[in-house]
């Protein structure tokens, strides 16, 4: 695929993204509601195995034990207005219109590295172990959740790392600096301020991305936004341990499983690439595995299902919807 052709494939993604939102908002609250009650009396006729992996994401995103306060400064669903970002505000307004508008909820928009003080609606948090006031929900996915078709087959692949983004931070500055030149890898700093430095180099689309064997995916401000293509395709991802997790469940992936784990330092990058250049089996087992991972987050009901659920929990858990008492898995 060109570059004018990813190009356009990229803009018909978000073109069908924003058309998808804008016609669900012509439909009637009250037809979403309906919705999301169909979608949980059918929710108990799946098999068992499904519905118990539905309701261990739900726990995962939303992991609240005890009934909480809202903040004073929270929204309304039915006052919810644009901030910032059409983005996030059309995938979290989709979601709320499942509940009642007088419903409230306090929300942080954007890349959030923190823990808030009070339970909120977020796309990102730190993976540790006390972080159930950030509640997690599939938000700025027209930017997150861009997969192309792979078809060149891993044996088809260069024996290189590639990697391409902006290098605002520290850490990305110092693995650029240290392996922009290294024969073993095509990366590079794509970002206009970086031009004249030996490390910038001209953009490179994912298609082309995905001739090379293995991708590299750099966290950047919270997550690495090329986490989901690579794991999506033929070629093998390498990451260092995640520190912030989304939607994705980041914090649950398992290394030499789902991905290749690198040390912080990189030091280990140039073994690493030799090592599964020579064992090609490996690779492939490991690219298979992260291939079934992303498959469960491409079924568009299923989602949003889990997105609902997600809500009902946190409208429980603050007091404002009265349900029969659910075992939370």
């Amino acid at each position: 695929m060109s570059d004018l052709a990813h190009r356009a494939h990229k803009n018909l993604h978000k073109l069908g993204f924003y058309t998808r939102h804008f016609l669900s908002l012509a439909i009637p609250a009250t037809w979403q509601r309906r919705w999301f009650e169909r979608a949980l009396a059918d929710l108990e006729r799946l098999p068992v195995e499904e519905v118990s992996a539905i309701w261990r994401r739900v726990e995962y995103y939303n992991r609240l034990s005890e009934p909480f306060d809202l903040s004073e400064q929270s929204r309304r669903i039915d006052a919810f207005q644009r901030e910032k970002s059409w983005s996030y505000y059309l995938d979290l307004l989709t979601l709320l219109r499942a509940f009642p508008g007088e419903y409230r909820f306090d929300h942080l928009f954007g890349d959030v590295k923190w823990v808030p003080e009070r339970p909120s609606l977020v796309k990102s948090r730190p993976i540790v172990s006390d972080n159930a006031n950030a509640v997690l929900l599939k938000l700025n996915r027209v930017r997150h959740y861009y997969f192309v078709d792979d078809k060149v087959p891993f044996e088809a692949k260069r024996d290189q790392l590639v990697w391409r983004g902006a290098c605002h931070q520290p850490h990305r500055q110092h693995f650029i600096q240290a392996f922009h030149d290294h024969p073993l890898c095509n990366v590079g700093d794509v970002h206009r301020k970086a031009q004249g430095m030996p490390w910038h180099r001209a953009f490179m689309s994912v298609p082309e991305q995905l001739n090379y064997k293995f991708v590299l995916s750099i966290e950047g401000n919270d997550v690495a936004t090329n986490l989901k293509w690579a794991m999506a395709s033929n070629s093998l991802c390498f990451m260092t341990r995640p520190k912030f997790e989304t939607w994705f469940m980041e914090g649950t992936l398992i290394p030499a499983y789902h991905y290749v784990e690198l040390k912080d330092d990189y030091s280990d990058l140039e073994e690493k690439i030799h090592y599964y250049t020579h064992h090609p089996d490996e690779a492939k087992a490991i690219v298979r595995n992260a291939n079934r991972y992303v498959a469960q987050f491409r079924n568009e009901s299923r989602e949003r299902l889990i997105g609902m659920l997600v809500l009902q929990k946190y409208f429980e858990r603050s007091g404002q919807l009265s349900l029969p008492q659910r075992a939370y898995p």
